[in-house]
């Protein structure tokens, strides 16, 4: 078996700090509607109003807020 001599950092694959609370309970919110099969977005949106975590602002959640934050986090 060859091993690697250099290790690749792949964009999106580390972090510069430990995920905060809210970004775990987001995750794991996220995680509970794909194990439920829940896959898309509007039905994510609805699960995260249904059991939380609430939105960074405490409205409700939308499609629009939910693909903001999201894409907030992953920059």
């Amino acid at each position: 078996m060859a091993h690697a001599t250099s290790l690749v950092n792949v964009m999106h694959q580390h972090r510069l700090a430990e995920p905060t609370a809210y970004e775990n309970l987001l995750g794991d919110a996220i995680e509970r509607a794909f194990a439920a099969g829940i896959h898309d977005l509007d039905g994510i949106m609805r699960m995260l109003n249904d059991t939380g975590p609430a939105s960074p602002d405490g409205g409700p959640w939308t499609a629009a807020r939910l693909e903001a934050e999201l894409a907030r986090l992953g920059a």
